[in-house]
């Protein structure tokens, strides 16, 4: 059966967010930004707000192991917009398109609680989403699948129902094998084919 609904997660499939962004204001030497991130602020550690801590805790614990770099630790807090370089036009054409069209629009996210209202705001695409769960709201993030059964249970679909679109393969991997159909998302002018080859556009 062909899906009903969409499933989107939001950073670099609805706005595009990459720490490097605002790092390379802070390090103007790529050598030194490149360390920052692989070792003093890596994905991994800001994985933890994701899941419900507070940016003021994991940055604490954070400058207690990396004193000298404060300033540029309390940064990915105080400036967390700059991390973002806009939305992604082919994303927002395609949400609007099936806003147009009736198809039910949910989101699913690994983000903190305390950005997601700014972040919500970075685009008019996500007020035309019918609902989203947040993963530092839920205290669980994918790929883990309680996430993915939480939506199911939230907003009333079968996994089949959907059409899950995420930039990361794990995540897609994850929904797969639970059976959503996904789309891994690289490429956004793949997006609207993609779609239409489903019969949701």
């Amino acid at each position: 059966m062909a899906p009903r609904a969409l499933l989107w997660d939001f950073g670099n499939v609805i706005v595009r967010w990459n720490p490097r962004t605002l790092y390379e204001k802070i390090f103007p030497e790529p050598a030194d930004c490149d360390r920052f991130l692989s070792h003093v602020c890596p994905l991994v550690w800001h994985a933890a707000t994701d899941c419900g801590v507070t940016f003021a805790d994991n940055i604490a614990a954070r400058i207690a192991l990396h004193p000298e770099h404060e300033a540029e630790i309390r940064a990915w807090h105080e400036r967390w917009d700059e991390m973002f370089s806009g939305a992604i036009a082919e994303t927002e054409a395609a949400i609007q398109a099936l806003h147009a069209r009736g198809v039910p629009q949910y989101g699913l996210s690994n983000i903190s609680h305390e950005t997601l209202d700014s972040t919500l705001a970075m685009s008019p695409a996500f007020a035309r989403l019918d609902g989203y769960v947040a993963s530092g709201l839920e205290r669980v993030m994918k790929p883990d699948p309680a996430i993915y059964r939480l939506c199911c249970d939230r907003f009333g679909l079968a996994p089949g129902d959907f059409l899950f679109v995420d930039d990361s393969a794990r995540n897609i991997e994850a929904a797969r094998s639970l059976g959503f159909d996904t789309l891994h998302f690289t490429d956004p002018a793949a997006l609207r084919p993609a779609l239409e080859a489903r019969g949701l556009l």
